[in-house]
């Protein structure tokens, strides 16, 4: 199916930049190996950034300086397996996930609910989790303190009228309250990044919540 839902331009910027955390750097990096469109956009933005660059005085640099702030992780990994697929896992994920979603280790958060955590360095914040949905199941409505960007996987969801399908991508800032819902045949299985606490709108949803670290 044809990608429709594309990051919004300023997490592209980010991403051109390589001033991503982590975790949603994963989630870009997934995206431009699947989407021809947002890796020609990227590509134009890297032309701007280094025409800039040069454009700019020589400053001498007084003290060493800190690795994190380069953030050339982030940057390479949004370049890195463009276009490139190994099974059904996009090839950044690879060395994280293994090369098929049907092996993950999953881990029941709710009813027709996993996840899986993936590990982030020890200095970056936020989380990085694969979602597994049953099909028709909704996720308990709830928000976010923070920003979230998710990109499908498999199968598909709906949320506020738009379907979602595979390599598209939901980027929710922090005043968004959704309850996504999974295709009714076949469910979904996402990447998402979140940065800040998820906060459930369900009584039962916030009891839970502690006990699976979702």
């Amino acid at each position: 199916m044809k990608i429709t839902h594309h990051p919004s331009p300023e997490s592209l910027m980010s991403c051109s930049a390589g001033s991503m955390p982590e975790a949603f750097a994963a989630v870009m990096a997934s995206h431009i190996a699947m989407c021809p469109h947002c890796r020609h956009e990227l590509a134009m933005l890297h032309e701007v950034g280094a025409a800039l660059f040069e454009g700019l005085s020589p400053t001498p640099v007084m003290r060493k300086v800190p690795v994190l702030a380069l953030r050339g992780l982030e940057a390479e990994v949004c370049e890195q397996a463009v276009g490139e697929k190994m099974g059904d896992v996009p090839a950044p994920l690879v060395n994280a996930v293994g090369r098929s979603l049907d092996t993950v280790a999953w881990r029941w958060v709710a009813p027709g609910v996993w996840q899986h955590r993936i590990a982030l360095s020890h200095e970056e914040k936020g989380t990085l989790r694969l979602l597994k949905v049953a099909a028709g199941k909704a996720l308990p409505e709830h928000g976010h303190s923070g920003s979230e960007l998710t990109i499908v996987l498999r199968g598909s969801f709906r949320e506020g009228g738009e379907r979602y399908v595979v390599g598209d991508v939901a980027d929710v800032g922090a005043s968004v309250e959704h309850a996504p819902v999974a295709d009714p045949d076949e469910g979904c299985i996402c990447l998402i990044a979140t940065f800040g606490k998820v906060t459930f709108k369900g009584l039962i949803a916030r009891l839970l919540q502690p006990l699976t670290g979702f």
